[in-house]
């Protein structure tokens, strides 16, 4: 199967259950909340994250370019293939035969995909060889 250059990692998705438990009640950003510490039932992870596995990829990200939008390097992307993409949302994008992740900005006569950090510069998207691959549905974060 051929990638385009600049593609670190791409892998298809098989879902099979992966149950945890789910609390109540949300947590607290702030001040803790007086919820008590009671569980609800099992929930499959997988269905959560995952609705349309057929149509789903895991994509590593490299690079910063995307670190005000909460995406770093090494970050796994889950992507859904097939959605429709709007202005706004953050895409997997092939531009001139490379793979990118930025917010796709496609409303006014200009439209063009733009990076989430001020060292980037946007990409106009007119007169480029362009496939909207996917839409990144979540984001998989390591914070240890």
């Amino acid at each position: 199967m051929f990638y385009p250059r600049g593609v670190v990692e791409l892998s298809p998705v098989h879902a099979v259950p992966l149950w945890i438990s789910e609390a109540v009640s949300t947590v607290a950003a702030g001040w803790p909340s007086p919820a008590d510490d009671y569980l609800e039932g099992p929930i499959d992870l997988s269905e959560r994250l995952m609705p349309r596995p057929a149509a789903t990829f895991l994509v590593r990200a490299s690079g910063w370019s995307m670190k005000g939008a909460g995406i770093s390097d090494g970050d796994m992307l889950i992507v859904e293939r097939g959605r429709t993409a709007v202005d706004g949302q953050i895409v997997i994008a092939v531009v001139d035969g490379e793979f990118l992740v930025k917010t796709l900005r496609s409303s006014g006569r200009r439209p063009r995909l733009v990076a989430a950090h001020p060292d980037f510069p946007d990409i106009p998207l007119l007169g480029r060889e362009v496939v909207i691959w996917g839409v990144v549905c979540w984001v998989l974060h390591k914070t240890i």
